[in-house]
């Protein structure tokens, strides 16, 4: 039989142990939030030579006849596509980014002539080239057998060299956060541990516009379009927290 003394005994001891697990889970969570902790952000850079160019090429044509507008644009663009590819640029490297027939209707140039409507028609052809050397060329060889827009032209990086400096550029994010950390530890009389987190921004490739020299090169009697790549960075962050003690 249990008496009144036995009882008080449990009860207490109960207690003692609700009380010690409560006093060891506030400790463990005294310890996690007391955690001595850095935060340092790095960004790295690349600079280098873009390998790919981009141009944009369009031929416009147009007549009071749709027909004879669509007809004439699309022997005029076959003669484009034929000598493209006939210096070398391959069926890959080619797309229509877009084709675009519109009306422009005007007053007639007789009195009481009515209105009268001119056809437009647009066939855009995006060329990518692996040789950015060329561009000024190709620019030349399209302009000459038909095409009478240059929409853009732009250098980047082929997805192989992007990537490649995309990891050099994120190596030195990561030492300059902790070149960073490093200081700021020895300033604050720390030493760092460990890595508790590590948070990878975004890669920036930009897309360089070129411009034309001002002097153009005479090349077999007839001008030649110069072109400059230029350079371009790549750019790459991180955000790092370090544990401390």
């Amino acid at each position: 039989m249990i008496t009144m003394r036995t009882r008080t005994l449990i009860l207490c001891a109960a207690l003692m142990v609700l009380l010690a697990a409560g006093v060891w889970s506030a400790s463990a969570a005294t310890d996690t939030t007391d955690e001595r902790l850095i935060h340092a952000s790095g960004t790295g850079e690349i600079t280098t030579t873009p390998d790919r160019a981009v141009i944009s090429f369009a031929v416009e044509t147009q007549d009071a006849d749709p027909k004879v507008a669509q007809a004439v644009n699309a022997q005029i663009m076959d003669t484009v596509n034929s000598a493209l590819k006939a210096a070398g640029i391959a069926a890959e490297d080619m797309k229509t980014t877009g084709y675009n027939i519109w009306a422009e209707t005007s007053e007639g140039d007789r009195p009481f002539g009515g209105q009268k409507t001119i056809y437009h028609v647009t066939n855009t052809l995006q060329v990518t080239l692996v040789d950015v050397t060329r561009a000024g060329e190709i620019i030349d060889i399209a302009v000459s057998n038909g095409a009478n827009r240059v929409n853009s032209l732009y250098f980047t990086l082929s997805p192989e060299k992007e990537q490649q400096f995309r990891s050099e550029a994120l190596t030195r994010a990561v030492g300059q956060a902790r070149t960073d950390a490093d200081v700021v530890a020895a300033a604050a009389g720390v030493t760092i541990t460990g890595v508790k987190d590590i948070s990878i921004g975004s890669t920036y490739v930009p897309m360089y516009t070129s411009y034309l020299k001002a002097d153009a090169m005479e090349m077999g009697g007839a001008a030649r379009t110069p072109i400059e790549s230029g350079e371009v960075k790549v750019t790459a962050s991180v955000s790092i927290t370090y544990l401390c003690r």
